[in-house]
C-alpha cells in the first residue's frame, strides 16, 4: 500500500518519465476564494473595502467596483490577511493586517509602509483622533494601542477591545470582549461603561453619530443595535437579508454595513430599510 507521500513521489516520477516537470507545491494554482469583506471607509467620493480573501483592498466609485490594492497571497507577507481599514487625517489609507501583526500606511504608489514596528498583536479595528493619533484595537494583547502622529506605538487602555470609533468630541467608543461590551473613553484614558453587562451576542464594531448615538454591528444576531450612554440597546436593523454584519461606517450621514457572508455593503435608509450599495462578484 502506497502512502500519501509515496503517491506524490510516484506521480513526480511518471511525469519526469513522460518529459514533464511537476510544479513545485507553492506554485500550484489555488482555487479562487469568494470575496469576504471585513471593513470599509468612505473618503467623500470612494468607498474603500478590505477583503480577507482577495486579499487586499477594493474601491468603489459611483457603484463601480475594482481592485485597488492587491495584497500578497503568500502567508505572513504584507496584506495577506487584511482585517481593518481607516482614513488618516491627510487622506491616506491605513490597513491592519493580522497575518503580519502590523498596521500599514498605503503610499501613493499603493505600497504598504509598516507603522508599529511589530509592536502590536492582531489589529481588529482602527480609528483616528482629531489630533492625528491612531488607535488600534488589538485582539491578541487585549490592549487599545495609540500611535501619536510622528511617534511610536504604545499601550493605552487595557480594555480587551474588538472595535473602536471616535465621536465628534474626540471621545473613544470601544467594543469590548470584557464583562461590559460597550465602553467610552476620554482622550486621556478615563473609562465609563455605556452598556453594562453583555446585551449583545457578538459585537464587533461601533459607529457614533453627531448626536452621540452608537450603532453596534452584531454578527450573531444579524442585527445593528442603537444605543447611547444611559439608554438600553435597541435593534434598528434586523433581518432584510443581513447575514453577518461585522463592520459599520459613515457615508456622509448614512450608515454603511459590511456583511462578508452576504458579500455586500449595505446602506441604511432613514426608515431602517436596507439597500445594496455594493454587491461583490462571485469567483
Amino acid at each position: 500500500m502506497v502512502n500519501h507521500l509515496g503517491r506524490i513521489g510516484c506521480i513526480s516520477l511518471l511525469l519526469m518519465i513522460a518529459g514533464a516537470t511537476p510544479l513545485p507545491a507553492q506554485e500550484t494554482p489555488a482555487a479562487k476564494l469568494p470575496p469576504y469583506p471585513l471593513d470599509a471607509v468612505y473618503d467623500g467620493s470612494t468607498i474603500w473595502i478590505v477583503d480577507r480573501n482577495l486579499p487586499g483592498v477594493w474601491k468603489s466609485v459611483d457603484g463601480k467596483l475594482e481592485v485597488a490594492i492587491q495584497g500578497s497571497k503568500q502567508f505572513r507577507q504584507p496584506l495577506n490577511a487584511p482585517r481593518c481599514i481607516a482614513l488618516g487625517p491627510d487622506g491616506q489609507l491605513f490597513v491592519g493586517d493580522s497575518a503580519t501583526r502590523e498596521v500599514y500606511r498605503i503610499g501613493s504608489d499603493g505600497k504598504p509602509e509598516p507603522m508599529t514596528g511589530g509592536a502590536i498583536g492582531i489589529p481588529a479595528d482602527l480609528a483616528f483622533g482629531p489630533d492625528g493619533t491612531l488607535y488600534v484595537a488589538d485582539l491578541e494583547t487585549r490592549f487599545l494601542w495609540k500611535l501619536p502622529k510622528g511617534g511610536t506605538a504604545e499601550k493605552f487602555l487595557d480594555c480587551n477591545p474588538r472595535g473602536v470609533s471616535i465621536d465628534a468630541n474626540g471621545n473613544l467608543w470601544i467594543v469590548s470582549q470584557g464583562k461590559d461590551q460597550l465602553l467610552k473613553a476620554t482622550p486621556d484614558g478615563k473609562l465609563e461603561v455605556v452598556n453594562s453587562g453583555r446585551p449583545f451576542s457578538f459585537p464587533s464594531q461601533v459607529a457614533v453619530d453627531s448626536q452621540g448615538n452608537a450603532f453596534v454591528a452584531d454578527g450573531y444576531t444579524k442585527a445593528i443595535w442603537k444605543t447611547a450612554v444611559g439608554s438600553a440597546p435597541d435593534k434598528v436593523v434586523d433581518g432584510q437579508g443581513l447575514d453577518h454584519p461585522v463592520a459599520v461606517f459613515w457615508r456622509e450621514d448614512r450608515l454603511g454595513i459590511v456583511d462578508p457572508r452576504a458579500a455586500k455593503i449595505w446602506g441604511v435608509a432613514a426608515d431602517g430599510t436596507l439597500e445594496t450599495w455594493i454587491a461583490f462578484p462571485s469567483p
